[in-house]
């Protein structure tokens, strides 16, 4: 299967949206997984895109920015990633170890050249704010969204052209002579989504919060036993009873989310109503005689 000219173009502007969708207008389509689930539907394996989607989120999960700093571009990584391993049929981790990772790294110098590219427009604002030319101020700020739109389009639409031979070269070469590269690139892709939870874990208050870290452990441990076992039963039964429809679906992570959603329930309610006891037992406390006022 190869990247047909219309998945390359939707790709392409999906790349070019996303960063002005992490800029400004925060739909949360900016994100790994969602690159993933998004390039998954338009290559016709949403699985796959998942996957990778999903690892490269785990792999940035303690990876953020302030002020102008850079940081890698994991969407578009996700985005290269995906379509050609589902294009040229890479092994997904595989392809998040050798294009996903490095991609995400290399577009750090194509959003410093956004940047640069932008203040030419911002300059031009400057210019117009001294003649107070509403209708130049107004142009020129939308115009400032193409350098950030190409600095990530560009790249994308470039790889996914041009680099298709190039990767499917390359997977050649990781699955023939250099097969002990491929499988070590697939184990080191495999363990990037832990390398994620300990950068994530070094920022955290861990030392704070430690009984909820032990908790969480501990509840996803035992609900991805018993969920296993449920998934086992059920394939077990349907190889027993004829015409069983039943479907057993091993579903800890949404488990563990929905109880950590509950104690943030908890943890809001007591946020709120903790001041509110302080503020009562204050004014109840002014309104008492002490024994040295007497």
């Amino acid at each position: 299967m190869s990247i047909a000219w219309w998945q390359i173009l939707i790709l392409t502007i999906y790349a070019g949206w996303q960063i002005l969708d992490e800029l400004g207008i925060w739909t949360s389509i900016s994100q790994p997984v969602w690159a993933g689930l998004i390039t998954g539907i338009v290559m016709g394996d949403v699985g796959a895109g998942l996957f990778i989607g999903g690892s490269m989120q785990l792999t940035v999960l303690g990876v953020g920015t302030f002020g102008g700093a850079s940081k890698i571009d994991a969407n578009s990584g996700t985005i290269l990633a995906t379509a050609f391993s589902i294009g040229i049929g890479m092994n997904p981790e595989q392809a998040i170890a050798a294009i996903a990772v490095p991609v995400a790294s290399l577009m750090i110098q194509t959003d410093i050249l956004g940047r640069f590219c932008n203040t030419f427009f911002a300059h031009r604002i400057d210019n117009k704010i001294e003649k107070m030319d509403y209708k130049g101020i107004e142009r020129n700020f939308l115009l400032g969204i193409l350098p950030w739109f190409l600095s990530r389009a560009l790249p994308v639409f470039l790889a996914l052209a041009f680099g298709g031979g190039m990767v499917e070269k390359i997977v050649a070469v990781l699955n023939g002579n250099l097969k002990w590269l491929g499988d070590g690139l697939s184990v080191a892709g495999a363990v990037l989504p832990a390398v994620g939870f300990a950068i994530l874990l070094r920022y955290l208050p861990v030392k704070k919060h430690l009984p909820y870290l032990i908790l969480g452990f501990v509840i996803t441990a035992l609900l991805t036993t018993v969920f296993s076992g449920m998934q086992l039963l059920g394939s077990g039964v349907a190889e027993v009873v004829e015409n069983f429809a039943g479907n057993f679906n091993a579903l800890p992570m949404l488990a563990i989310a929905l109880i950590g959603f509950a104690f943030a329930i908890l943890q809001y309610k007591r946020d709120i109503e903790l001041p509110k006891v302080v503020e009562k037992a204050e004014s109840s406390n002014e309104g008492e005689v002490e024994d040295d006022e007497l």
